[in-house]
């Protein structure tokens, strides 16, 4: 035997149970031999696997959950997220991923002007004419749908070429901060909501999956509202991660 692996050997029998097995499954996600969005062993796999009760599994997977490598989803198993690692959502999902090498491509299903009365009252918005962006997001490499996104920006005279262009460079960020909309302060909500029919098939998951859907209220250093998306993410693909 090495003495690296050896030595690794000798660290792993050190710790309590359910730290061993967190431990081997980071190295299984970090090495790539478990990949994102794949979906570990059984509670029960795993019981048999490491020869430990299933209260250990439970608390070596907590562990794995609490670094944001996996997300749970009860009654249907554990799931890998992106490459182990956290994803900051701070400047939008396209380029938080982007930053992790991840390369993800966007089909706009449509961009028109629409009225929502009700959309504005809630946002606060003297007029309610928006122009209404939606889109689907998925993994370059594979095809994958990941996440679908309906972004609604009320309508100023900046962004009229939009309705006849569409995006600078498929970018809204680009697009708003080309019209001088620059986001200076925002809010997020996170939910969980089962996929519609239509939701499920472009994210080619059965209809009535749990998703993770997001709001995300960006606003300018003046406090206007420059946009309000609602997402539906593919909890396979994505963990929210807080620190306080």
């Amino acid at each position: 035997m090495p003495q690296k692996t050896a030595r690794r050997r000798r660290v792993e029998l050190s710790l309590a149970k359910p730290d061993r097995i967190a431990m081997t499954l980071e190295r299984e996600i970090r090495s790539g031999k478990l990949l994102y969005g794949e979906r570990l062993q059984s509670e029960n796999e795993l019981v048999e696997r490491f020869a430990v009760s299933r209260t250990t599994v439970r608390k070596g997977l907590e562990a794995l959950a609490d670094k944001g490598l996996i997300t749970k989803r009860t009654g249907i198993g554990s799931f890998v997220t992106f490459d182990g690692q956290i994803i900051d959502n701070a400047q939008g999902w396209t380029r938080a991923l982007a930053n992790h090498d991840i390369e993800v491509k966007a089909d706009v299903l449509r961009i028109e002007l629409i009225r929502d009365p009700k959309l504005a009252r809630q946002l606060k918005q003297k007029i309610g004419t928006f122009i209404a962006i939606d889109r689907v997001r998925s993994i370059a490499t594979t095809g994958h749908a990941i996440s679908i996104e309906r972004s609604r920006v009320p309508y100023v005279s900046e962004l009229k070429p939009v309705l006849f262009q569409g995006l600078t460079q498929g970018s809204l960020s680009r697009t708003l901060s080309e019209a001088g909309l620059i986001g200076h302060s925002g809010e997020e909500w996170v939910e969980i909501e089962c996929a519609s029919e239509a939701d499920a098939a472009l994210m080619r998951v059965p209809a009535g999956s749990p998703c993770l859907r997001t709001r995300r209220l960006v606003r300018a250093a003046d406090g206007r509202v420059i946009e309000y998306v609602v997402s539906l993410l593919d909890p396979r693909h994505f963990a929210l991660h807080l620190e306080f």
